[in-house]
């Protein structure tokens, strides 16, 4: 029997406009695929062309979710992590309203610490329409770090 998905918007801090992403496709221990479809009047949408800057974010969006997903397993709540940067990332200039694009991310590394590193594609169809390597940092208990009160 195929494993139920959650809505995605339970496994982000992310919400209302700020959760860029549709639905979730696949989650796996090391793996995601979520989707968007590219909306002429969303947030980032300018004559039906969101810029490709926005990419980094679907991906960085599709960690967090990744990251809400492995800790659902554990029964723990979606908690807020830091986009720390981005390596090698190559895109279209634009993506356009109503492309449906998958956004697959893969965790490559991850220290005790929190910090992690992604390999993540767009495709739309069989087309890659972007790439990156991007970092994370994920603290233990977020609303200590940015209070200063990490040791």
């Amino acid at each position: 029997m195929a494993e139920t998905l959650p809505p995605i918007a339970e496994l982000m801090p992310h919400k209302g406009p700020m959760c860029l992403l549709d639905r979730l496709v696949a989650a796996e221990d090391e793996r995601l695929v979520a989707e968007v479809v590219v909306g002429d009047r969303d947030m980032f949408s300018r004559d039906g062309e969101v810029g490709a800057w926005v990419g980094v974010e679907y991906m960085a969006q599709a960690v967090a979710a990744w990251a809400g997903w492995v800790g659902r397993q554990r029964g723990l709540s979606p908690r807020i992590g830091f986009l720390l940067g981005t390596r090698r990332y190559r895109s279209v200039p634009r993506f356009v309203a109503g492309q449906r694009l998958q956004v697959e991310i893969r965790r490559t590394y991850q220290a005790d610490n929190g910090i992690g590193q992604f390999e993540c594609h767009i495709r739309c169809g069989g087309d890659e329409l972007a790439s990156a390597q991007i970092n994370v940092f994920g603290p233990e208990d977020p609303s200590e770090f940015l209070k200063g009160e990490t040791t």
